[in-house]
């Protein structure tokens, strides 16, 4: 896939990922660059509008991110019980850590990296707390 494709592919995901309706679309496309279509957009053209999207709180993926086996994710869920025991907190307040840090009701249906950065904030708490970690 060429460049132009590439970049005209990430404003359509953009597109997708707002939830953008095509009149909502277009009337973007039309206040950033003029046109209707992105297929009719100049390379800076296409910059502007991604950067737009952007503005608007699209952020675009880095590369091709593959996911986890399950079983890494099981290994996660398996330290953040754990981590909670020795702690002594219940399993809600993992899942008050998922609200917090991502935005999602339930520990278990964070990613893998999401439940690294969960696996990380209870390190964090067990050494301010002065509890192993």
């Amino acid at each position: 896939m060429n460049r132009r494709n590439q970049q005209l592919s990430k404003i359509h995901i953009a597109k997708k990922d707002l939830s953008l309706d095509d009149d909502t679309y277009r009337a973007l496309l039309h206040r950033v660059t003029g046109k209707s279509s992105a297929k009719d957009l100049s390379p800076l053209q296409v910059a502007n509008v991604l950067r737009e999207f952007e503005r608007l709180g699209w952020k675009p993926k880095q590369g091709r991110d593959k996911p986890k086996p399950a079983a890494d994710k099981a290994k996660l869920v398996s330290k953040i019980e754990a981590q909670l025991a020795e702690a002594g907190r219940p399993w809600e307040y993992g899942d008050g850590l998922a609200k917090r840090l991502y935005k999602i009701e339930r520990l278990e249906w964070l990613d893998a990296k999401q439940l690294g950065g969960v696996v990380t904030a209870l390190a964090k708490d067990a050494k301010r707390h002065g509890r192993r970690q």
